[in-house]
C-alpha cells in the first residue's frame, strides 16, 4: 500500500482531495456568516434581555407597593412631584390631540353612518374605533412625548454622572425611590389622560356634527346611545388599557434609563427609549385586541 494513497480516520482529506475541497467551502462559508449571525445574536439577546428586565421590574414595583414601609415620605413626595408632571403636563396636548380626534373621527362616522342611513351605529362604531382602539395609543404617545421621555433623560443623566452608585452607597435602593413611584404616576395618568381624551374626543364631535346639522340628538342622548354600545366588557377593557398604557411607558422609561452604559449620551439613549415606548404601546394595544 503506498504511503498517502488513503486517509487515516481523524486525519484531514488532502488539498487536492474533494473533501478536503468541501471542507474548505464549509470553512470559508462559516468564516463569511459568523460576523452578521453574530450581529443578530446581539441585537437579540440585548432585545431578549430588555424584555426579561422589563418583566422582572413590573413584578418588583407591584410587590414593593403593597407594603407600606416602601411608601416612605422622599417616596411620597416623588410620586406626587412625578404625577403632577405627567397630568399636568399633558393635558394640554391630550386637550388639543382630543380635539383634533373629534373634529375628524367622530364628526366624519357621524356624518358618513347618517349619510347611509345607519346613524344607529354611530355608537359602537365609536367605541369600537376611537375609545377602544385610538384613544389608548394616542394617550400612550403623549405620555411617552411628554414625560416618558424626561423622566428618562433624568434618571439616565443621574446613571451616568454617577449618582446612582452613590444612592446604593448610601443605602438608599434607586427602585424604590426612582422606579416605583414614578411608574405609578404614569399608571394614574395614564388612565386621568385616557378618560379626558376619551370624553373630549366625543363631545368635540358632537359640537362639530350638530353645528353642521349631520346630528340632532341632544348631548345627553349622544353619550348615551354611545354608553349603550359599550359591551360589559369594554368597562374594563378599555380602563385597563390605559393602566397598562401608562404602567409599562413609565417603567420602560425609567428602567431604560437605569440600564444605560458609561458609552451611552443623551444622544443614543432617547432614540432607544421612545423606540421602545412605541413598541409597548403599541404591543399592549394589540394584544387586547386580538384577546378581546
Amino acid at each position: 500500500m503506498a504511503d498517502g494513497a488513503a486517509t487515516q480516520p481523524g486525519q484531514d482529506a488532502p488539498d487536492g482531495a474533494p473533501g478536503g475541497s468541501i471542507r474548505r467551502r464549509i470553512v470559508a462559508w462559516r468564516g463569511r456568516a459568523r460576523p452578521p449571525l453574530a450581529w443578530i445574536g446581539r441585537i437579540t439577546r440585548h432585545q431578549v434581555r430588555f424584555a426579561l428586565v422589563l418583566v422582572g421590574a413590573g413584578w418588583g414595583v407591584l410587590r414593593e407597593s403593597v407594603r407600606p414601609n416602601s411608601w416612605r415620605r422622599t417616596v411620597r413626595y416623588e410620586f406626587r412631584l412625578s404625577l403632577r408632571q405627567v397630568v399636568a403636563g399633558g393635558f394640554l396636548s391630550t386637550v388639543f390631540t382630543a380635539t383634533l380626534a373629534g373634529l375628524t373621527v367622530v364628526s366624519q362616522a357621524a356624518y358618513w353612518l347618517g349619510f347611509a342611513g345607519m346613524a344607529q351605529m354611530t355608537g359602537s362604531i365609536l367605541v369600537s374605533v376611537l375609545v377602544r382602539e385610538i384613544a389608548p395609543v394616542l394617550v400612550g404617545i403623549i405620555l411617552l412625548g411628554r414625560s416618558g421621555m424626561l423622566s428618562l433623560t433624568e434618571i439616565g443623566l443621574l446613571t451616568l454622572g454617577g449618582q446612582i452608585r452613590a444612592m446604593q452607597a448610601q443605602g438608599i435602593d434607586p427602585f424604590l425611590v426612582l422606579v416605583m413611584p414614578r411608574t405609578f404616576a404614569f399608571t394614574v395618568g395614564g388612565f386621568t389622560l385616557g378618560i379626558i381624551f376619551a370624553v373630549i374626543s366625543l363631545l368635540m364631535g358632537f359640537i362639530v356634527t350638530h353645528a353642521t346639522g349631520a346630528m340632532n340628538m341632544s348631548v345627553w342622548t349622544f353619550f348615551s346611545d354611545v354608553l349603550t354600545a359599550m359591551s360589559a366588557w369594554d368597562f374594563l377593557v378599555i380602563p385597563l388599557k390605559f393602566i397598562l398604557v401608562g404602567f409599562f411607558v413609565g417603567l420602560g422609561a425609567c428602567m431604560t434609563g437605569l440600564l444605560v452604559s458609561q458609552d451611552d449620551t443623551v444622544a443614543t439613549i432617547m432614540p432607544r427609549g421612545f423606540a421602545r415606548g412605541i413598541m409597548m404601546v403599541m404591543i399592549v394595544n394589540i394584544l387586547f385586541s386580538l384577546g378581546f
